[in-house]
């Protein structure tokens, strides 16, 4: 396939800003597809504290692009900064983008997200249309970019680097939908004629997640289960339908890990190293874990761990309705987690009333994260549902066994004891009930029991491909068959 000259445009991307898995998709894919030969440009906003905070070194381009939004006339420098030979372009409005949090406080959105994620398409189009070489491919993601489409194909077509550019939209998590009133389409000069319910409308509201489905040449989300699932009403967040019009450029391709960052025979973070077929450390990072939580250091009980945004989707309500059960049978667990309060008070309290057996971080600590990945026997992810989902990849990349629901990314990604023994990485469970997750749980356990089947479980996770390599070859063949049509 011949070089391609690809533009992604995202709200957030990893290590420069990042809230969840987008951000992980939008600096770790790129980076795959320049190293399959292909020439990626990531262009965002300019988050200004977020960059200081995360020690990204930037600096200024010669070029302020001009741009009205909501009856202002706005200058909106850029800025560049090179990420492990990856260029990101970074657009500048400090009174929009310069926030504590990406969408909003804690627990909300900011009002004006509307006009903040408009003007950032509008002048990334421009940013665009500025790199002085035709653009193959604008691969764009969730909601926040839901317009660039629509705006690309109805009053960006007198730039002639862009205007033959085919359009990639992927749905992260279709329960984000970026829903606004109707009074911002005159506001801010969206395309009024796209407003009816085969497009951007809604309920009598902009849906931008709608604008990207219906005017991108190409739509995937994070896994093929979660493709099929989104179109089914379980799954589907009031939209299954209007996917199912759009059925025919559908697709799903499972996220993939940075797998030279992740990687426990290299890791600074954690605090022995292992692989397959010499496993040795792992059993170091579980007692050095086991003593840093203040849980009794046994090497034969098992240690299971849960790294998660506390919230409903992740199943947290299941694993909270068995933990006190599993404390009584002597297992050991740790939780690294926060979200919503009710989840995050219940687990400190068990916390408080079981030292020797279950710690609870509330927040965040890659450090930590990573000691937990590389500690545990087992690996908790009972989602509701789940897109693709990255924690069971890092799992697997540190040898812990993953029990997951098998919804969505997770199906796809972890292999079940239950349907295929000799190459299993995992195991399954079917129903959102707490009994189900239990019964899954304790099987886990009799495996781990038998040390000769655990092992090889255990090896088969550390040798699992979750490159992305593979992924991005699957990118780069829907790029070339967009172009070829």
């Amino acid at each position: 396939m011949a070089k391609l000259n690809i533009v992604f445009t995202a709200s957030e991307a990893s290590p420069l800003a990042k809230t969840g898995g987008l951000a992980d998709v939008a600096g770790s894919l790129p980076h795959a597809l320049q190293h399959i030969g292909h020439k990626v440009t990531v262009i965002m906003p300019f988050y200004r504290q977020h960059l200081v905070k995360n020690g990204i070194r930037t600096k200024p381009m010669d070029t302020t692009i001009e741009m009205w939004a909501d009856g202002v006339l706005r200058f909106c420098p850029l800025h560049e900064a090179k990420v492990g030979g990856l260029r990101y372009i970074l657009i500048e409005q400090d009174d929009l983008y310069d926030r504590e949090g990406l969408y909003g406080p804690a627990g909300g959105a900011y009002e004006d997200n509307l006009l903040r994620f408009l003007l950032f398409d509008r002048v990334a189009l421009e940013a665009a249309a500025g790199l002085g070489k035709k653009v193959d491919i604008i691969h764009c993601h969730d909601w926040q970019t839901g317009m660039i489409p629509v705006l690309l194909k109805t009053q960006y077509q007198h730039h002639a680097t862009i205007a033959h550019a085919k359009t990639v939209y992927t749905i992260h998590n279709l329960a984000y939908q970026g829903n606004f009133s109707p009074d911002w389409i005159h506001r801010l000069g969206i395309p009024s004629h796209h407003y009816h319910a085969d497009d951007f409308e809604f309920h009598n509201q902009i849906n931008c997640m709608k604008a990207g489905i219906a005017s991108a040449d190409a739509v995937t989300t994070v896994s093929p289960s979660y493709a099929e699932e989104i179109m089914t009403s379980e799954y589907g967040c009031q939209l299954e339908g209007f996917l199912l019009n759009h059925a025919e450029k559908l697709s799903g391709i499972v996220n993939g890990l940075d797998i030279i960052d992740l990687d426990p025979a290299n890791d600074d973070a954690i605090p022995a190293s292992y692989a397959a077929g010499r496993t040795a450390g792992k059993k170091v990072c579980k007692a050095k874990l086991q003593k840093a939580c203040g849980l009794d250091v046994s090497e034969d009980t098992p240690l299971m761990v849960l790294i998660s945004r506390l919230a409903e989707q992740k199943g947290i309500d299941l694993m909270i309705a068995n933990l006190q059960g599993w404390i009584d049978r002597g297992y050991q667990i740790v939780v690294l987690g926060s979200g919503d309060s009710h989840s995050e008070q219940a687990l400190q309290h068990i916390a408080d009333n079981n030292r020797s057996q279950f710690h609870f971080y509330r927040g965040f600590n890659e450090k930590l994260a990573r000691q937990i990945y590389a500690g545990g026997d087992i690996f908790l992810m009972p989602s509701r549902f789940e897109p693709c989902g990255l924690g069971q990849l890092m799992a697997m990349r540190y040898g812990t066994v993953p029990v997951v629901r098998a919804t969505g990314g997770l199906k796809d990604t972890v292999t079940d004891y239950n349907r295929s023994r000799g190459d299993a990485t995992g195991i399954h469970f079917s129903d959102a009930t707490p009994e189900a997750f239990d019964k899954a749980v304790e099987q886990a356990i009799a495996l781990f029991r038998n040390k000769t089947i655990w092992a090889r479980i255990r090896s088969n996770a550390l040798k699992r491909d979750s490159s992305w390599e593979a992924s991005a070859a699957k990118y780069a063949e829907l790029y070339g068959k967009l172009l070829a049509t």
